[in-house]
């Protein structure tokens, strides 16, 4: 009994192995009728990754209970492959199967690297029982790739130098000195001239500084007659003229006081100084306040004279005060010195900068205004960043800071050696962080963002600080360069929208008008994209990009003779693109056509 429930477990096991099998088979034979997409097809680039969609629809009936049916894809390239997610189909989920087909929608990304430029997507069904066994159909080309338009973007670089503050235009300044009288006379006094302010008149004069003009408003305080006030303000202004014009000749100015205008106005009659001191005062209440004016508003007479005499009679104590604490201060001459600044010329300059790059003389020579514009009267980058290196120890500003790290990025773009490029980069980035740390500004903002994208290794912070300085208040110049910039990076990361609005702001230079081309036709808009491309070409009859450009957009658009015609010159130009082109899956159903043939000749 036990041998024959022996063989009759092995007939079972035995039986249910082959109908295993025959299921296995049936499902690999109706695999035949599957419908397998992918788009996008070609398989396409963007912002250094290659995304797909897989949709799949199989046959009614095809899953049988117990069984899985998984889909296997494979991105095969040079002689390497690339595995990616399964798909799996199991019987339970699809309880419908035997009268609706099931179907699934995948997304699939990989990273990409040069070497995956021409390959295949292959997938392989494969049904499989719970017991091992499985059988698999044969591998299936669905889609090749990878499509790379997107890295045709142009670099720009637009250097942002904050402003040096030097102006060659004449500048003034003023300078003031007052002089005070005694009660009814208008001789200056030696206690004057001795004084704080008689020294500070003294040593500008001694100095021989360039002057302008100079004004000297004689004043009065009310008592007094008209007669004798007019003689006052009129004699203590042509005093200190006087003085001025005696002190010029101790130091000997020859030619050089027929240059100054003086300027006397004597103040008669006129109430403004008095009120300006009795506002400021403390001596006086509000209330006495009001009432002085008042009495000089509405109930004096037609001068100081008779305005004085009721002051006096209608407030005799508060007129008191009014002798001893505002009227001295309204006995003066007051001096105002128009000076010019003394402006070196861009010869003595450019000189005291080539003493300061050398070491020969101190970084104070020059202020941090001359240093800065010293950088400007030279082409040699070298010269340049020594002298803002000169100005950040001068003023350690961030105008200097962000300005060295502008030397320094423009001399990273001429340099060959990449790690000498990258270095300056990096020591680009230390002072456009010093100079942000100082004040937000959109200079240092602008210029950071590009050494990212120098650097090529964070196109999001690149981004992110474009965006930074945009809202840093740009001058429009500035504002121009950094959304030039932000549309290159944009296209970087595939926001193909934001850089088309951003390429819509900016600069009209031939590289971002290409740039901005190139933005429409990886959002797919390829009438605009062929507008634009013209006017890249017009922009800029030697960019061979330009043409390829419009070449691949008339691809797109089933021209097949404007894409000849723009493809031929686009080699013509850059024989590189030859080779491009020949490979590039743009051009995949023109391939084997006599114009194709033709413009990569």
């Amino acid at each position: 009994m036990y041998h024959m429930k022996k063989i009759l477990g092995v007939f079972v096991l035995a039986s249910a192995f082959i109908l295993s099998g025959c299921s296995l088979s049936q499902m690999i034979k109706k695999a035949s009728e599957q419908n397998l997409t992918v788009t996008p097809s070609p398989l396409e680039m963007h912002a250094d990754t290659v995304d797909f969609t897989m949709s799949a629809l199989l046959p009614v009936n095809m899953l049988k209970k117990g069984k899985v049916y998984t889909l296997k894809t494979t991105y095969k390239y040079s002689d390497k492959s690339l595995a990616l997610p399964d798909i799996e189909f199991k019987y339970e989920d699809y309880p419908n199967q035997k009268t609706q087909q099931p179907q699934v929608s995948k997304k699939f990304s990989f990273p990409y690297n040069e070497e995956m430029r021409r390959g295949d997507l292959v997938i392989q069904g494969e049904a499989s029982s719970p017991n091992g066994k499985s059988k698999s159909t044969p591998e299936m080309p669905l889609a090749v790739g990878v499509i790379t338009t997107s890295e045709m973007v142009k670099d720009y670089h637009y250097v942002a130098y904050a402003a040096h503050g030097f102006s060659k235009e004449p500048e003034i300044q003023k300078i003031n000195v007052d002089f005070f009288f005694q009660q009814g006379r208008s001789n200056l006094r030696n206690s004057e001239l001795k004084s704080d302010r008689g020294n500070k008149f003294n040593a500008y004069i001694a100095e021989k500084n360039l002057t302008k003009t100079v004004t000297i408003v004689g004043n009065h305080s009310p008592e007094g007659s008209e007669t004798i006030n007019t003689g006052l303000s009129n004699s203590r202004a042509e005093v200190v003229k006087k003085e001025y014009i005696r002190r010029m000749k101790r130091y000997d100015y020859k030619d050089m006081a027929d240059s100054i205008n003086f300027v006397l106005k004597p103040i008669v009659q006129d109430w403004s100084m008095f009120k300006k001191k009795l506002a400021a005062s403390e001596d006086f209440s509000n209330d006495e306040k009001i009432a002085i004016n008042d009495v000089i508003d509405n109930g004096g007479g037609a001068n100081f004279v008779e305005t004085e005499k009721m002051l006096k009679s209608k407030m005799p104590k508060v007129y008191k005060r009014l002798f001893d604490k505002i009227y001295p201060d309204l006995r003066v001459a007051k001096t105002e010195i128009i000076q010019l600044i003394p402006k070196k010329t861009d010869e003595e300059i450019a000189a005291l900068a080539v003493l300061i790059r050398e070491g020969s003389a101190p970084t104070d020579t020059l202020n941090e205004e001359e240093l800065a514009y010293a950088a400007t009267l030279t082409a040699d980058l070298s010269e340049k960043e020594k002298l803002y290196r000169a100005a950040t120890k001068e003023s350690d500003s961030w105008q200097s800071h962000n300005n060295l790290g502008a030397a320094l990025l423009e001399r990273a773009k001429l340099e060959n050696d990449m790690d000498a490029k990258m270095k300056m980069v990096d020591d680009a980035i230390t002072h456009f962080d010093i100079s942000l740390n100082k004040k937000q500004n959109p200079e240092a903002y602008s210029n950071k963002g590009l050494a990212e994208l120098m650097k090529s290794e964070n196109n999001y912070k690149a981004l992110s600080m474009f965006t930074s300085g945009l809202q840093a208040s740009p001058s429009s110049v500035l504002s121009e360069g950094i959304n030039a910039m932000k549309g290159v990076s944009e296209i970087k990361v595939a926001k193909y929208n934001d850089a088309v609005n951003s390429f819509a702001n900016a600069n009209e230079d031939p590289v971002t008008v290409y740039n901005s081309a190139l933005a429409q036709l990886l959002k797919k808009d390829f009438g605009t994209a062929k507008t634009e491309f013209d006017d890249a070409i017009a922009a800029d009859a030697g960019n061979a990009h330009a043409y390829y450009g419009a070449a691949v957009t008339a691809a797109r658009m089933g021209d097949a003779d404007t894409m000849a015609k723009h493809l031929a010159k686009s080699i013509e130009l850059d024989s590189s693109l030859r080779e491009r082109a020949i490979n590039d899956l743009e051009f995949e159903k023109y391939f084997e056509t006599d114009g194709f043939k033709n413009a990569i000749k």
